[in-house]
């Protein structure tokens, strides 16, 4: 096993684990899912069938991944936020065959207790605020937070905000990299 799982964590058959990661406890890894390479799920984490986690992928405590999530590399899950499969859940209607497909882009990070309503995929770098309810797809670096969520910037690859002059250019404050907004779209400036 090239992987870490707690005593009380839950593994089915036949699911696929990168080496490195870690699965904390209570978390419960059901079958056919496929997790990547040094990635970390922390206490009372669900991951349901083919839910696909790509390399390095942080996911805090008491999240549930419903199948049709996929996250690709370097995605940050909150603590407590939380993925729907289901436009229009009903207990005595089964709509298994309805679920909606959500992807997460590489990069992008989702704060504590933020909602996201399937079928919206979150663009590359893109930044949600805690307790954000994601109701439509997010653009790459955007910055979006509020019930429902409404875009109140744009980031940089290591989460800062960025401040755009008037021609159109923005420098991250932390990493230095350049980037230019163009036709609503974000760049990053070689």
């Amino acid at each position: 096993m090239d992987y870490f799982a707690h005593e009380t964590a839950v593994i089915d058959d036949n699911c696929i684990i990168g080496k490195g990661t870690k699965i904390w406890h209570f978390s419960h890894i059901m079958s056919n899912c496929s997790i990547g390479e040094s990635c970390n799920l922390g206490q009372n984490v669900v991951v349901s069938p083919e839910v696909i986690l790509g390399k390095n992928v942080k996911v805090q405590n008491n999240v549930s991944i419903y199948t049709g999530v996929i996250c690709e590399d370097d995605v940050f899950l909150g603590p407590s936020m939380v993925f729907t499969n289901v436009i229009n859940p009903r207990s005595a209607i089964i709509r298994k065959n309805e679920y909606l497909k959500t992807i997460v882009k590489k990069g992008a990070s989702i704060g504590a207790n933020a909602t996201i309503v399937c079928g919206n995929d979150i663009g590359e770098f893109a930044f949600i605020g805690a307790g954000a309810v994601v109701t439509k797809e997010i653009l790459p670096y955007a910055l979006v937070v509020g019930n429902p969520s409404k875009q109140i910037g744009w980031v940089g690859e290591f989460g800062h905000k960025l401040e755009f002059n008037k021609q159109g250019f923005a420098t991250c404050k932390e990493s230095g990299q350049e980037y230019q907004l163009k036709d609503n779209s974000v760049i990053k400036v070689k």
